[in-house]
């Protein structure tokens, strides 16, 4: 009976020391411990996430959606409820498109309240996920970025993040219009994690939509043309640019290697450049036009004034010729301009001046951003007159030791072509800027009469004529810098073009980045493009024939 009693005995100071560890660990965590406890209860049972408000819808001209955003399917995990994470990463790994192992590291830590497992999946898939029923995985609706024409402009549209956050090109640009203002959301679970309520506690609001100058045919067209560009030269790039002179209206700003928008990530970086915004250049023979609107505009000559030309001229420590060899000859401004004559080029700088020169190269905007809002636009590179050593003016002349942007050299002819006025070149419907004239329109005009020479019998670019137009345009040929001078065999070759040339209603740039076959010139490079794209886009656009 006493053992019985001892035994009694003993159980219940057992029981009374368990009591009291039981105490002091209630205590501990009633105190200690209470406001950690309290937060992750409130955490299992309380839960407020973002509502990504949905993007607004990018269309070209005539409405054509070139970006919109579509329902896509956010999975989610709250570890602590997960009763078998091996059985439970094993159904999700393919669904998810995910290593098995990735989503066991993210769902085996019961420490963590909420995760991610993947953001914006396909709706189908996410069906899937959802239908398993598994406890602890949840999915919501999230807006996902769709581009429905692919390639179309992607360079141009740019992308955005996981985050619906515009990263590059318009998204970036336009961020804060397209993204709208995200919204709030309260979610009251059980015990076992089932939602009880939802609480909505900011509404998201949409972002705008914006719709662009792209016209979507013109642009198909330009890249299809670049594409043949890209098959027959192999260059390092390629961009045009098309554009209404008379309002600043960009209706295709194309790039060369195309790159799909919805696979922005499996691009090279190189093709997701925007060239004509973000490539600076030395424009060759194209930058002729601008030396002599500077002559023409001090006054110093007209297109008849001549010149006695020799086959090559020295400038300081350089010697500058021709692209072919010549002897001696007497041409006219007109004719140094339809003939692309560097040394004919040199003399008119020459007379302008080192001062005047840089006034002009500057007025057409050159060294400047042009505006047109684009993320990473170039400004260019343009020496003060300060800077120039002996050679410079030579060479600036010719458009070499200038760097410049195809977008600079698109709405400086634009300005010509337009009588002197430079209408900003802009991309977003609506957003026309201020116009600034640039020349007097006698200069714009005898300027525009000399272009049209390029293009006809005796000048640089007759094979870029338009059965039926009138055209005006310039060739450019230019080497690229390399280390200690020019690289040996590379070239940019260029065509900037408008038409009618008497009233103006389109303008074609188009740049090719070191063609790889041999043949380099814009005479034989760029020029042939121009005229497959202004031959699509006159018709297109109703421009009657001269």
């Amino acid at each position: 009976m006493r053992l019985i009693e001892r035994r009694i005995g003993l159980l219940f100071a057992a029981f009374l020391v368990l009591l009291g560890i039981a105490g002091l660990r209630a205590g501990w965590l009633g105190t200690v411990r209470a406001d950690e406890l309290r937060s992750r209860a409130l955490t299992q049972q309380e839960e407020e996430i973002v509502v990504p408000a949905r993007r607004g819808t990018i269309t070209d001209r005539h409405g054509l959606e070139l970006a919109v955003s579509e329902d896509a399917i956010t999975v989610f995990a709250h570890p602590f409820l997960i009763e078998d994470p091996v059985a439970t990463a094993r159904k999700l790994a393919p669904l998810l498109d995910r290593p098995e192992a990735e989503i066991l590291e993210q769902i085996a830590d019961d420490d963590v309240g909420f995760v991610y497992l993947r953001r914006k999946l396909d709706p189908a898939k996410g069906e899937q996920v959802a239908q398993l029923k598994l406890p602890g995985i949840g999915t919501v609706v999230e807006p996902r970025r769709q581009y429905p024409q692919k390639f179309l402009a992607s360079q141009l549209l740019g992308t955005v993040g996981t985050d619906n956050i515009g990263l590059s090109g318009i998204e970036q640009a336009e961020e804060e219009a397209l993204h709208g203002k995200d919204g709030r959301r309260r979610i009251v679970k059980d015990a076992l994690g089932k939602p009880v309520s939802i609480v909505e506690l900011e509404r998201a609001t949409p972002g705008q939509d914006l719709r662009l100058t792209i016209d979507a045919a013109i642009q198909e067209r330009t890249e299809a043309v670049l594409a043949q560009v890209g098959e027959v030269y192999r260059p390092k790039g390629a961009t045009a640019i098309v554009m209404d002179p008379r309002s600043g209206e960009i209706l295709a700003l194309a790039n060369w290697p195309r790159v799909d928008a919805n696979d922005w990530a499996g691009a090279p970086e190189y093709a997701r450049q925007n060239r004509a915004v973000m490539t600076s250049y030395e424009p060759g023979s194209t930058f002729k036009a601008i030396t002599v609107a500077s002559a023409l505009e001090a006054g110093l000559v007209d297109p008849a004034t001549t010149f006695s030309l020799p086959p090559q001229i020295q400038v300081a420590d350089r010697t500058i010729g021709e692209a072919h060899e010549r002897g001696w000859v007497t041409l006219s401004v007109a004719d140094i301009l339809a003939q692309s004559s560097n040394v004919g080029a040199v003399k008119i700088a020459q007379r302008v001046g080192a001062e005047r020169f840089d006034y002009w190269v500057r007025r057409f905007g050159f060294g400047r951003r042009t505006g047109i809002g684009l993320p990473g636009e170039a400004d260019g590179i343009v020496l003060r007159p300060e800077e120039y050593t002996g050679p410079t003016l030579g060479n600036m002349a010719i458009g070499q030791g200038i760097a410049v942007t195809p977008i600079q050299m698109a709405a400086a002819f634009a300005a010509i072509a337009n009588d002197g006025v430079l209408e900003p070149p802009h991309v977003i419907a609506g957003r026309r800027g201020t116009p600034r004239r640039i020349v007097s329109r006698a200069t714009a005009r005898q300027l525009a009469s000399m272009l049209k020479g390029v293009l006809g019998p005796g000048g640089t670019a007759a094979e870029a004529a338009v059965e039926g137009y009138e055209l005006a345009g310039k060739t450019g040929t230019a080497e690229k810098p390399g280390e200690g001078g020019y690289a040996e065999g590379k070239y940019v070759a260029s065509f900037i073009g408008f038409a009618p040339a008497d009233a103006p209603r389109l303008l074609v740039a188009v740049m090719v980045d070191e063609p790889s076959i041999g043949v380099y010139s814009g005479a034989e490079v760029a020029a042939p493009a121009f005229e497959k794209i202004v031959s699509f886009a006159l018709p297109y656009l109703k421009i009657p024939p001269q």
